[in-house]
């Protein structure tokens, strides 16, 4: 990431059914996971980005397989944010730049998915400033991950935002009402991430109808669901 002069505000992109719609956070190593890294590769036009995570987050070191398969991606066009845990506003925010300044630098991320955010008001403010730090170093694309929707201010600061982190089993019981922070109100598109997902089951129109643009439904379970893509992804067997 190259430094800028000053932060710049997000600038929310319209939902829009054409648009591509799937976020893959993907966090297998490509040594061990290689057609499906190459599924994620031929699926380039369908996707919003792809999270590159490494070690929970980018590592002491450059991965040369990271190396190679995020240059892959940056061929065929596909947006890459560099994974970083911000501990629900308790991390510094140096320390979550210097994270993000790795993966510009090791893997050429175009911006950010911040994971563990805060959802309430009382934490705005240190989003906000990481928001600004993080636009300030560079970035092109900020996503935060706060599994919930958070209040309406989250969606000033940010390009896309996660509403929703679960199982399928929840998701398809909840109501069906958008975020208002989301496009068409204060600008930041909206994602649902759903693991747990049987095959065949749409998800996509379920989230268009709930307001969120992007997402991503994964058949995984239990404490690494985001070890399995999509079904739609899946290499042939």
């Amino acid at each position: 990431m190259t430094a800028h002069a000053a932060a710049r505000p997000a600038t929310g992109r319209a939902s829009h059914p054409s648009l591509p719609s799937l976020l893959v956070p993907y966090y297998e190593h490509p040594c061990d996971r290689p057609a499906e890294w190459h599924a994620v590769v031929d699926a380039a036009p369908r996707l919003y980005g792809v999270v590159l995570n490494p070690a929970n987050g980018p590592g002491d070191t450059p991965d040369p397989a990271f190396i190679r398969v995020a240059g892959r991606l940056r061929a065929a066009g596909v947006r890459l944010l560099g994974y970083a845990a911000t501990d629900y506003g308790r991390r510094p925010v140096t320390d979550v730049v210097r994270e993000l300044i790795r993966y510009h630098a090791w893997y050429g991320t175009d911006g950010a998915f911040l994971d563990q955010v805060a959802s309430e008001p009382g934490e705005f403010d240190h989003y906000r400033r990481l928001a600004a730090a993080v636009w300030g170093a560079g970035a092109d694309t900020l996503a935060l991950n706060p599994g919930t929707p958070p209040h309406p201010a989250y969606a000033r600061i940010a390009d896309l935002v996660v509403t929703f982190e679960g199982s399928w089993e929840t998701y398809r019981d909840l109501p069906s009402e958008p975020w208002p922070g989301g496009s068409g109100g204060l600008g930041a598109r909206v994602c649902h991430l759903v693991h747990g997902v049987p095959p065949g089951t749409d998800v996509a129109g379920v989230a268009r109808a709930r307001g969120a643009s992007v997402h991503c439904a994964v058949p995984g379970v239990g404490d690494h669901p985001w070890g399995t893509l999509p079904h739609a992804l899946e290499p042939p067997r």
